[in-house]
């Protein structure tokens, strides 16, 4: 499942730690940019390596949001709704999205090319609304810009 060339990444991230498990997170983007995601059996070879138990390794990819346990969507949308957002939007510009996407946040479209959601916060409060697409920040949204924004993605 993870390939040579990865298993020699994730080696290479090893001996730069005291703890071999301080490579951890290296790994699971080395992991995850292979192959979309971290799979259980990828899990499993990384516990493995690390020699810890799968458990471990899961527990780590569920507990960060930039890890996936699953296929996902090739892009990813999130609308930022923490309180200095909403207060200039980001509600009603996330639900627009909803209803151009044809999807309820969280979740994926029907053609699985987009996953939306929201995040609490983006980081980027002076510049309400806003979204980050596939790790771009976009910010000063309205609703048109955004629909733009998410029409042009490719496919």
């Amino acid at each position: 499942m993870i390939s040579e060339p990865i298993r020699a990444e994730i080696a290479a991230e090893i001996a730069r730690f005291p703890q071999p498990r301080g490579a951890m997170l290296r790994a699971l983007h080395l992991v995850q940019r292979e192959s979309g995601y971290v799979s259980l059996d990828a899990a499993r070879e990384l516990a493995e390596i690390f020699d810890i138990q799968p458990t471990e390794v899961m527990e780590v990819v569920s507990f960060y949001n930039m890890f996936f346990d699953r296929p996902q969507p090739k892009h990813h949308v999130y609308v930022c709704t923490n309180l200095p957002c909403s207060l200039r939007g980001a509600r009603g510009l996330l639900a627009q999205l909803e209803a151009h996407l044809g999807v309820h946040a969280p979740g994926d479209t029907s053609d699985g090319r987009i996953h939306l959601g929201h995040e609490e916060c983006l980081g980027a409060c002076a510049y309400a609304p806003m979204m980050r697409v596939d790790g771009q920040y976009y910010e000063d949204l309205d609703a048109e810009k955004a629909k733009t924004i998410l029409d042009a993605l490719g496919n």
